[in-house]
């Protein structure tokens, strides 16, 4: 499993740093690292464990050292930075990153960045993200950590060949780093390098035999050349280590779907919920489940498994989890052509954000998405010249918001629309600046190319989508069965 934060990847120019100076609160003598900033040295050693912990993906076991050293420092801002990525709820994450904000004129400047750099990701402003994390890198040449965060934030941009370089440098750095060999076998993995992939995980097993995640990453990479059987192989070591180890029962459940063996995903989804430590663990268990549905062709099913997702958002009320989940209600009725419904949905989502405290960033975020949402739906419904103007729209908001995902989707967007207009080279040459990790792209690619009489490159994009072999993306499993039968129809 690699680290993921939440829709984004991780995510002063000065020649000399000033450190805030506690007892025991930060790296004195090794300016080349960035400092641990806090007031107590016991809050210190724990969070040096949960930092641990949680680069080893043990998030969950991570979160009460994250706790400990906040109750004994309560304005250790890397301690709320690190909860904050550990924490199973939006709306924990939103409260620790808040408070990691607040004092944030009390810490390093790499620390600073860090913090600034996660919360430029999360307002959506990829560009100011990177000069942060240029200005990191800059700062702190010969931090392995420094380089890790930057490597993350370019895989996350799938700009690979610059992820591999700063994980490179981070293992060479540190040699017994771990995680950075993890996102390296990713990075990788993602260029089609197998090979490199390969030798990376396995240098992460080496280092943490007895730990549960690079059997869990090693499986991934299995699951994405096709090779099923042993991929559940690897998600099973890694139970035996830890079986509470969520991410990998999951894993399970995602090869059986790929083997069309829905029942069994599904009953293996049921079997993680009900061992779930809390509900983060839960909704991903539903998430899962909602995914296998999509594949099947049950899309009652998987609204209902999403409906669950959502009340247990609107229990602990966290307006950005139900936020998404009635955005992936919208988009699962939007995939099924029942426009109405979804629209429904998308305009609950949209009062949702807007009747909460979320940050306006996050607001303008949501009502961009909107834009996005209502326009692609006067386009399935013959009101092309109205979705000309909402996809304009949204293009020219997404670019003056720096919004890197949200310009791949207005390129997706445009690229739909010259579709439905027989335009088949411009739709072509729009998916091709569009999301090139999203196998609908690849379907509306193959499609765009049959229409336009090429027979090999349809295939060829018929076939990536068919095999692209995502882990638990919903996005593969709304066209899967389609790109199958388009690739027997060639």
């Amino acid at each position: 499993m690699k680290k993921m934060i939440r829709k984004t990847g991780l995510f002063l120019i000065a020649f000399l740093l000033t450190f805030i100076a506690f007892p025991g609160c930060s790296n004195q003598g090794n300016e080349e690292k960035i400092a641990i900033t806090t007031m107590s040295s016991e809050a210190k050693n724990d969070f040096i464990t949960g930092r641990e912990l949680f680069e080893k993906l043990r998030l969950r076991e991570s979160l009460q050292h994250f706790e400990n050293a906040c109750s004994k420092d309560e304005k250790f801002v890397m301690a709320h930075y690190y909860h904050s990525l550990a924490n199973p709820s939006n709306k924990g994450f939103f409260e620790d990153l808040d408070k990691a904000i607040a004092n944030i004129e009390t810490v390093s400047e790499g620390e600073r960045l860090i913090v600034l750099a996660l919360k430029a990701g999360v307002d959506g402003n990829q560009k100011a993200q990177e000069e942060y994390l240029k200005n990191l890198i800059e700062l702190y040449p010969n931090d392995e950590r420094a380089h890790q965060q930057i490597g993350q934030f370019y895989f996350g941009l799938q700009k690979f060949d610059l992820a591999v370089e700063h994980l490179k440098k981070a293992t060479e750095i540190a040699p017994n780093f771990s995680t950075s060999y993890n996102m390296l076998g990713y990075s990788y993995r993602n260029l089609e390098n197998y090979t490199e992939a390969e030798k990376a995980f396995k240098k992460y097993i080496e280092l943490i035999p007895d730990d549960p995640n690079p059997y869990d990453s090693y499986a991934e990479m299995l699951l994405k050349q096709g090779r099923y059987e042993e991929s559940i192989s690897q998600y099973q070591k890694a139970l035996q280590i830890k079986p509470d180890f969520f991410a990998s029962h999951m894993g399970i459940s995602n090869n059986l779907v790929y083997l069309n063996r829905h029942n069994e995903a599904k009953e293996n989804c049921d079997k993680a919920y009900e061992k779930a430590k809390n509900n983060g663990e839960r909704r991903f268990a539903l998430f899962t489940k909602a995914v296998a549905c999509v594949d099947e062709g049950d899309t009652e099913c998987a609204l209902e498994e999403l409906m669950r997702q959502f009340n247990i958002a609107q229990n602990t009320e966290d307006p950005g989890a139900m936020t998404g989940d009635l955005n992936l209600m919208g988009n699962v009725l939007f995939e099924a052509g029942r426009y109405d419904e979804a629209k429904v949905k998308y305009e609950e989502a949209l009062s949702v954000s807007e009747k909460s405290t979320l940050a306006d960033e996050v607001k303008d975020n949501i009502r961009r998405l909107n834009v996005y949402n209502m326009g692609r739906i006067t386009l399935m419904t013959s009101k092309i010249e109205e979705a000309k103007k909402r996809a304009d729209e949204f293009e020219k908001r997404a670019n003056k918001a720096n919004n890197t995902f949200q310009i791949w989707l207005a390129h997706y967007f445009n690229g739909l629309i010259a579709l439905k207009e027989n335009d088949y080279k411009k739709a072509i040459g729009e998916f091709e600046k569009s999301n090139l990790q999203n196998p609908q792209t690849f379907y509306y690619m193959a499609m765009a190319y049959l229409e336009d009489g090429n027979v090999a490159e349809a295939k060829k994009y018929a076939d990536k989508c068919a095999n692209f072999n995502a882990l638990i993306n919903l996005n593969q499993a709304f066209v899967r069965s389609n790109a199958k039968q388009m690739l027997a129809s060639l």
